[in-house]
């Protein structure tokens, strides 16, 4: 038995009817996992550079060791939903990201951000790769790209709303906005324990290593995690370079919400129907790589961005390339996930977001407070484009075999 063939570890006897709920249950989680995700952390580097007066370097670190310790950890949560079930994991997870998104309110030194941060990252940790097992546990390879298609317009709905109240709560105080987003995760338990499956698992669970043995032995999963490293250490900037930059140019937080509502705009107009659309002509692999390299490319053009208008227009032709690549490399990672240990698979391909995402976050703060000195402030977007196009080129040339359109 082959890994696509072979059934998916804890896969619970549901009927179709049940599967279907099961998976709008699973919308309804993503919505107010991202609202309350999007309404605080883009504005984490604004509060504590511009209200505190931290360097824009060591939020970079405080948001880095968030992005390290939840995708390094996502592993153990994953293997730990292979042996204990997803659903228990996922519930654990999310209280503890609303204990540390709740312990945010009260950090106002580096040492304090930087607990919180982490509090909030092992939370992410233990929901992260149970709760994308879960999707690919109960979806298939004919159902699985509407699916993400659709969850990612749903990630639009919430990027778009998200910034905006944390924006509007911002005006009242940042504890506020920091309350607001520990609640989403609050009532995420709550739709955690009522909507989604109980995963049945063996009665005798298979070691913790067994997954990493399938995972070592997976050569064509291992390149595709190595290579996101790099659109990842890309994807990250939008969450500290972008908003830095959009307030500097506009001149208030205003300008840093009304960015991040054009962003997820593109998203909800152009999710579902732009890559439904193209992927009549072109197969998941060839989608990724041409929306990482529009990504990188749109990226460069800030070097010329003198006005706020023209940040928004590179910001919209990022926003169209990340439409195209979010469904894609999910498909693709789930595609070669073997299913006998979703959780593990789901939980190292989480590595590439830690180790490109920590990496940009450290590189892009660091970046800006050159830039910022008045030395070379092209720098910056001209890094980040190379190392763009580098994962374009190392993505094409690994996914070579999945080119060919379904």
């Amino acid at each position: 038995m082959n890994a696509s063939a072979a059934p998916a570890a804890g896969l619970p006897d549901l009927d179709e009817a049940a599967r279907k709920r099961a998976l709008a249950g699973l919308l309804v989680y993503t919505f107010f996992m991202v609202a309350g995700f999007a309404m605080l952390m883009p504005l984490v580097a604004v509060h504590y550079v511009d209200s505190l007066g931290m360097a824009a370097a060591a939020v970079g670190l405080a948001l880095a060791v968030r992005q390290l310790l939840q995708q390094g950890l996502a592993l153990l949560g994953g293997m730990l939903s292979d042996r204990f079930g997803a659903r228990r994991m996922i519930c654990l997870g999310v209280l503890l990201r609303a204990a540390g998104f709740a312990s945010l309110a009260f950090a106002d030194d580096l040492p304090l951000l930087l607990a919180a941060m982490a509090l909030s990252a092992l939370g992410g940790a233990m929901f992260e790769a149970p709760y994308q097992a879960s999707i690919a546990a109960l979806t298939d390879a004919q159902t699985r790209p509407r699916y993400y298609a659709i969850s990612n317009w749903v990630s639009g709905v919430a990027t778009t709303l998200g910034p905006l109240l944390g924006v509007a709560l911002l005006r009242f105080d940042f504890r506020v906005v920091c309350l607001a987003a520990a609640a989403c995760f609050a009532l995420n338990f709550v739709i955690a324990l009522k909507l989604l499956p109980t995963f049945e698992m063996p009665p005798q669970p298979p070691p913790l290593r067994h997954g990493l043995g399938l995972v070592r032995r997976n050569r064509d999963f291992l390149a595709l995690v190595g290579w996101l490293m790099l659109y990842w250490f890309l994807a990250v900037q939008i969450n500290i370079s972008f908003p830095l930059l959009a307030q500097a140019l506009a001149g208030s937080v205003d300008g840093v919400g009304a960015m991040f509502a054009l962003s997820a705009g593109i998203t909800v107009a152009l999710q579902y129907g732009l890559v439904r659309w193209l992927d009549r002509w072109l197969s998941a692999a060839q989608l990724l790589v041409l929306g990482v390299t529009l990504m990188a490319l749109s990226t460069g053009a800030i070097a010329w961005a003198a006005t706020y208008p023209q940040l928004l227009a590179c910001v919209a032709g990022y926003a169209v390339g990340a439409v195209l690549t979010r469904p894609t490399q999910q498909t693709l990672i789930a595609g070669l996930a073997d299913a006998r240990a979703l959780g593990t698979f789901l939980g190292v391909s989480s590595l590439s977001l830690a180790v490109g995402g920590g990496l940009g976050n450290i590189a892009g703060g660091w970046l800006m407070d050159a830039a910022a000195s008045g030395a070379r402030p092209w720098l910056p977007w001209a890094t980040f484009c190379a190392v763009g196009l580098l994962s374009a080129l190392g993505l094409h040339l690994a996914l070579r075999r999945q080119a060919a359109p379904a």
